[in-house]
């Protein structure tokens, strides 16, 4: 593994932000860290960086130990984190200059090639950028260096969905040349989108790994019934689950439709709708949505 917590806890005080927090990432894959706000994400991150000490268990970055080679560690990582802070009386420019010459790593021709995807005017001063405009000037900082690792802590707030799309690309390209990727996001769609694995946090636990492409194949089929239904074949009862009351059911398959597609057309389904299951709906058997609070985005901007 490139990236391995063990029995990961951290105390705040009496608060306990992690809670034996244990996974791994594998080197070239771009991993999801999904939960809710006060999960433990950033926590989590800001240890893998160094930049606090675990009260117990220990943490990991090709092979180096994050509390003690931090420095070591964070040579190898860009991070964005996710309340960036930049010198708002630089011009973009300046700042990119600044970090360029900070960093060995920093690629200049990628930054310049970066800059104009992102459509960033680099004229003006960063304390009279929008949001969204500091959020592209760190991405291209984030993106130019020649890390093995980044560590993105949602990389796409404030941006438009034109240039979402432009750093879900980067993302998928820094995969491609064998980089791996730690993505925490909110958005359900990005994470769908890009991520290989996806762990989910619970009160700083992290309760579940889902592999994508497990996922992908997983439909969830939903009818009303005209008839009474009659059981499944014996090869299909390990492959479906199904629930039913009155005349609706609702049926979920972990592979391929083409084994079930026989036995529900001798079914009597009216209004039959098939559709994947979703990443959604494996998060909110962990983290069941509260009347009125959903701080999860099917790619949808808060409003």
């Amino acid at each position: 593994m490139y990236i391995t917590t063990e029995s990961l806890t951290k105390y705040y005080g009496q608060i306990k932000a992690l809670d034996g927090c244990t996974f791994g990432a594998e080197q070239g894959e771009v991993f999801g860290l999904l939960g809710p706000n006060g999960s433990g994400k950033t926590t989590l991150l800001r240890i893998l960086l160094g930049f606090l000490k675990p009260t117990s268990g220990k943490a990991t970055i090709d092979t180096l130990d994050c509390a003690s080679e931090s420095l070591r560690v964070r040579q190898r990582a860009s991070y964005l984190p996710g309340d960036v802070r930049l010198f708002r009386r630089m011009r973009g420019r300046n700042l990119l200059e600044f970090f360029a010459r900070l960093r060995q790593q920093m690629n200049g021709y990628r930054l310049e090639q970066i800059t104009k995807r992102l459509q960033l005017d680099t004229s003006r001063k960063v304390g009279n950028m929008s949001t969204g405009m500091r959020q592209k000037l760190a991405l291209a900082v984030v993106f130019s260096a020649d890390t093995p690792l980044l560590i993105l802590d949602e990389p796409t707030s404030n941006l438009d969905p034109n240039i979402r799309t432009e750093v879900l690309a980067l993302i998928h390209e820094a995969k491609d040349e064998g980089r791996t990727v730690l993505f925490s996001s909110h958005v359900l769609s990005e994470v769908e989108a890009v991520c290989d694995r996806v762990a989910i946090l619970r009160h700083g636990s992290h309760v579940h790994t889902q592999k994508m492409a497990e996922l992908r194949r997983q439909h969830r089929i939903r009818a009303n019934l005209t008839g009474p239904m009659s059981d499944p074949p014996e090869s299909l009862t390990k492959q479906i689950t199904i629930r039913h009351s009155d005349r609706q059911v609702t049926m979920d398959t972990a592979g391929e439709l083409s084994h079930l597609l026989g036995w529900l057309a001798a079914l009597p389904l009216a209004e039959v709708k098939i559709e994947p299951v979703g990443l959604r709906s494996v998060y909110e058997e962990y983290h069941p949505p509260e009347w009125g609070q959903n701080d999860l985005l099917d790619g949808r901007e808060p409003f």
